[in-house]
């Protein structure tokens, strides 16, 4: 049996939606040990982030090859069990509105503090600072302000988006090769 070549790397995945998912089953199919850490569920929920079933075909391809553990990340007693799996993790991946993991205090300031080898890679709408770093971004957002939506469709039409949530997908498989990067440079420097 062949060695995965991340099968030495533990990360802890507090992503949602589809570009942070994305980038961190990348990681996943390469062989890292993923822990899937999610918010308590809403009472009678069987959904997901994104509003799709847990056992539907979308949220098991986004999260293949993950384990899973609630953790309620506004609790103490969540914020302690997030810090000791920080401790040991080589990766963190989120992709929270930029104000969010500051708000929760698990901002990569925050977890260095604990582990200072961690490659904390986070994906947002509108980056980490600037005038609209607060803001949701999701793919559709990113589609329709850079233009894309402009030259999909027909003639005379309105903007259409593309098929595909092609802004997050190309976010999440590049966020996995930044990780892949940090990683590379971690044992070097």
């Amino acid at each position: 049996m062949t060695t995965l070549p991340l099968s030495h790397i533990k990360v802890l995945d507090l992503t949602a939606h589809r570009a942070g998912p994305t980038a961190v089953r990348q990681l996943a199919d390469w062989g890292a040990s993923v822990v899937k850490i999610e918010p308590p569920p809403e009472p009678g929920s069987n959904t997901d982030a994104m509003g799709g079933s847990r056992h539907g075909f979308d949220f098991q391809n986004l999260h293949r090859n993950k384990r899973a553990i609630t953790i309620d990340l506004k609790s103490a007693e969540g914020k302690r069990i997030f810090f000791q799996l920080a401790e040991k993790a080589d990766v963190i991946v989120e992709n929270m509105r930029s104000t969010v993991k500051h708000r929760l205090g698990i901002d990569y300031e925050a977890v260095r503090k604990v582990n200072p080898r961690i490659v904390y890679g986070s994906i947002s709408g509108f980056g980490q600072d600037g005038p609209y770093a607060a803001r949701p971004g999701v793919d559709q957002i990113a589609q329709g302000m850079g233009g894309l939506m402009s030259i999909t469709g027909l003639p005379g039409q309105a903007p259409v988006r593309v098929g595909i949530a092609i802004a997050d997908l190309t976010a999440g498989n590049l966020l996995a090769r930044a990780i892949m990067m940090a990683l590379f440079d971690r044992t070097r420097t």
